[in-house]
């Protein structure tokens, strides 16, 4: 099992890099570069407010039919007709809340047009993803792979087009950013359900019989709980400094969660592919403490360089990146950074709550950090602006994590291990020290980055977080 999940996750792994980083520093920060903070901090604003309704739009849909899938692959041609006609109802539902909350929130003409695109974004993704559920849930992890990856090879190609060539880039627009986005997702749809049919030979089609329809909904409103819950303490920061602070204030947060989400992108796959792998592992009554130690071995030393680097040079690295950018925002990306770990736990330990059925305790882990979350935002940001909700969140996902942690032991009954608890430790605290010391010398930032990644990686065999022949040995044929 330890082989096929390694397998599978360097291939996706694989894609994804040779994808997404090209569309978030060649594509998306040029988007921001050229069209201004205030113009892309009102973009990302309104996308926030559709993430933070996303509750209507997904329902906890996507994760019910991973976990249910996984453990009953003879149901698929059964549910999948009453599954995509809830989808389509869903994304009904949600269109007309987010524009009540846009009018609500006090934005206008201008800005309800891109709420009115955004939207269309959101429901096009949250289809692709449920399409995408039923095949990893099936364990076609690099098909699923692949598929995660078209949307933003598409949008490479024509945004790419449109920013770099000189007839366009001179004039290029927000709303051009949107409609590419619109198209792109709705090709990737068609390319979903062309995948789906020839992998099962299933047709999609519609059930409009109430009941079945009803029982989906009634079944996965824990995970819809779920998802409101964790979109308010992980997506409603935007909306505040925009609101609370300003415009500008909303485009320098922006500035550094992108690099948090280019950075979430690898837990996020750890996450899609655990899963339906906890889900299969749980119903054949596995151990999954193997894939657990494995998996924050090789996401939560590396999440530590990262945090190390962004806290000693953050500010060269957002002056490199971005226009006008000084200490301030270096002081924002650091904090924003610092939550990076405590992602990566929670991407492994929360998917394993989730696939054991643990919907409950989550919900009351995630009420828990919904609180600290609108407290602290709601007394930094007007003070602090962007800095507020950096703290903010570095603050409140710290604490879910130790909660991740501690319940899924309970849970799951995971062993305990001193041992292993030390020598992540001992790592942070060598980490920490190598920087402290490269930073005092006269050597360029640059080269001083790239001593304490050679340090960190050197640390990581070190303390064999990755052995490099057991990584051998699990990924051989034979």
């Amino acid at each position: 099992m330890r082989r096929f999940f390694v397998k599978n996750l360097l291939f996706i792994i694989a894609v994804n890099l040779l994808v997404k980083p090209v569309w978030v520093f060649m594509i998306d920060r040029t988007v921001q570069n050229t069209v201004g903070h205030e113009q892309y901090g009102t973009y990302q604003a309104l996308l926030n407010i559709c993430l933070v309704f996303q509750i209507l739009l997904d329902f906890g849909l996507t994760n019910y039919n991973t976990n249910l899938i996984s453990q009953n692959r003879h149901r698929f041609r059964e549910l999948f007709p009453a599954m995509l006609t809830t989808r389509l109802l869903l994304i009904v539902a949600y269109t007309a809340v987010i524009f009540i909350a846009g009018f609500l929130l006090g934005y206008h003409a201008w800005e309800l047009g891109l709420l009115a695109g955004i939207l269309s974004i959101q429901a096009l993704s949250s289809l692709v993803l449920y399409l995408r559920s039923n095949i990893s849930a099936m364990q076609y992890f690099k098909t699923d792979g692949v598929l995660s990856v078209t949307d933003r090879l598409l949008m490479i190609a024509i945004c790419g087009f449109l920013l770099y060539n000189p007839a366009t880039a001179a004039s290029f627009k927000i709303e051009w950013f949107i409609w590419t986005q619109i198209l792109c997702y709705g090709l990737t749809v068609l390319a979903a359900i062309f995948i789906i049919y020839r992998k099962t030979k299933i047709a999609p089609s519609l059930s409009f019989k109430t009941q079945e329809v009803y029982a989906i909904i009634k079944k996965s409103f824990p995970y819809a709980v779920l998802i409101l819950l964790m979109s308010i303490h992980m997506r409603s920061d935007m909306i505040l400094v925009e609101r609370l602070a300003s415009k500008d204030q909303a485009g320098i947060y922006a500035t550094a969660m992108r690099l948090l989400d280019v950075s979430n992108m690898f837990g996020i796959m750890f996450a899609g592919v655990l899963l339906p792998l906890f889900g299969k592992m749980i119903a054949d009554k596995q151990t999954v403490q193997p894939i657990i130690k494995l998996s924050v071995n090789m996401l939560l030393p590396f999440a530590i360089v990262l945090c190390a680097i962004s806290f000693f040079w953050g500010k060269e690295i957002m002056t490199l990146l971005y226009r006008n950018a000084g200490t301030y925002d270096g002081e924002v990306f650091a904090w924003v950074m610092a939550a990076f770990p405590a992602y990566c736990i929670m991407y492994t330990y929360s998917t394993l709550l989730t696939a054991n059925g643990s919907i409950v305790l989550l919900n009351k882990i995630s009420l828990a950090g919904v609180g600290i979350s609108l407290l602290l935002n709601f007394y930094l940001v007007p003070i602090q602006g962007a800095l507020g909700a950096a703290i903010t969140a570095f603050v409140t996902q710290t604490f879910l994590a130790i909660c991740y942690i501690s319940f899924c032991k309970k849970e799951a009954q995971l062993p305990k291990n001193t041992k292993w608890i030390s020598a992540h430790v001992s790592f942070i605290v060598l980490i920490a020290a190598t920087a402290y010391t490269i930073k005092a010398t006269p050597l360029h930032w640059v080269l001083q980055i790239s001593i304490t990644a050679i340090a960190g990686l050197a640390g990581i065999v070190a303390f064999r977080f990755i052995s490099v022949k057991a990584v051998q040995v699990l990924i051989e044929k034979k």
